[in-house]
């Protein structure tokens, strides 16, 4: 296809085209003539990828970057490129070194992992960044007085166990291993908020049958 028919398929401006190419985030096009490119469904599948970064991810393109160079190298296995990929993502705060609700914090999430029996997360030799992640929040609920000890944090991770069963299964239906590197990366940014919503509206659910009119 041309570059119009590009832009008018994916819903993207010929001239933000033209700025993903030269920011290498889509590979270059067929050259047919000295002025005029060819692109394929790969464009197309690319931009959507892009866009779901950038637009509702909300992340700089140098980071999209990285997660395009992590989906094209096929020197990797599926599972590095697939780490890679989601570890360029924006993440919450890290923890703070100084917050003495930290120590707690770390040993509350080790302690988590273990009952959950999530060993390769454990026995990495760097910290994933969820972990940190994870670490940050547990830490601001301890220096708040919230419920945070693993008893508590328990059912969200077997939820989450679940949820991670689902993921891989969609990503699975995709046919290469750049397609599932993509679809994991676009369907991480683009089911959070689906999640975050599905709990805001089912707790509101449960609110109502526990204190409103359907109690």
């Amino acid at each position: 296809m041309r570059l119009a028919e590009l832009s008018e398929r994916s819903g993207v401006s010929t001239a933000t085209i033209k700025y993903y190419l030269r920011e290498q985030l889509l590979p270059p096009g067929r050259r047919i003539t000295a002025t005029r490119s060819e692109y394929g469904e790969e464009h197309l599948r690319r931009l959507r990828l892009v866009r779901a970064l950038i637009q509702i991810g909300r992340v700089p393109v140098s980071t999209a970057r990285e997660v395009v160079t992590a989906v094209e190298d096929d020197a990797r296995d599926q599972l590095t490129r697939l780490g890679t990929a989601v570890e360029a993502l924006p993440y919450g705060p890290e923890p703070d070194a100084h917050d003495p609700s930290v120590d707690v914090a770390r040993r509350t999430a080790t302690e988590l992992l273990e009952r959950m029996d999530w060993r390769f997360s454990l026995e990495r030799t760097d910290s994933p960044r969820a972990f940190d992640m994870l670490v940050a929040a547990i830490a601001a609920l301890h220096r708040l007085g919230y419920a945070c000890e693993p008893a508590h944090l328990l059912r969200y991770a077997r939820q989450a166990s679940e949820l991670a069963v689902a993921d891989l299964d969609l990503i699975e239906e995709y046919g290469t291993p750049a397609e599932r590197v993509e679809a994991a990366v676009a369907l991480t940014v683009l089911y959070e908020p689906v999640l975050l919503s599905l709990r805001r509206l089912a707790e509101a659910e449960e609110s109502n049958k526990r204190f409103g009119t359907g109690s």
